[in-house]
């Protein structure tokens, strides 16, 4: 069984910064890809960024881009979303998903963890 847990959430002003961290407990998966998602109140989920841990490559969510960044660690199983410049139209909560070793569809969630930036 694979459990994700998100930390980091919070309140921050205007242009500040957060950093989530996405851990799994369970068996470890060292390979396949991590995602982080979100999802407004009212709105749909949407795709912020992902990480692909065999070799680390990236990618952005246009609204993510130049101000997020999504990396990970490889030697604790750890992978970040650090948000910079945070505006209202980012709060949300965040998701972290992962996929199998290989695969494409994100099969494990965990619970989210809410992100309020204040005007």
């Amino acid at each position: 069984q694979v459990t994700l847990v998100e930390s980091g959430g919070g309140v921050v002003d205007n242009g500040g910064y957060l950093r989530l961290t996405c851990q799994t407990f369970g068996r470890t998966i060292r390979f396949g890809t991590v995602g982080w998602f979100r999802q407004g109140s009212g709105k749909e989920r949407e795709f912020v960024a992902s990480v692909r841990w065999v070799d680390g490559v990236t990618e952005y969510a246009d609204s993510a881009k130049d101000r997020f960044i999504c990396n990970r660690n490889n030697y604790e199983g750890l992978v970040y979303l650090q948000m910079y410049d945070l505006t209202p139209e980012d709060t949300a909560i965040y998701y972290c998903a992962r996929t199998e070793p290989g695969g494409s569809e994100y099969i494990y969630w965990g619970p989210g963890t809410q992100v309020t930036v204040s005007s």
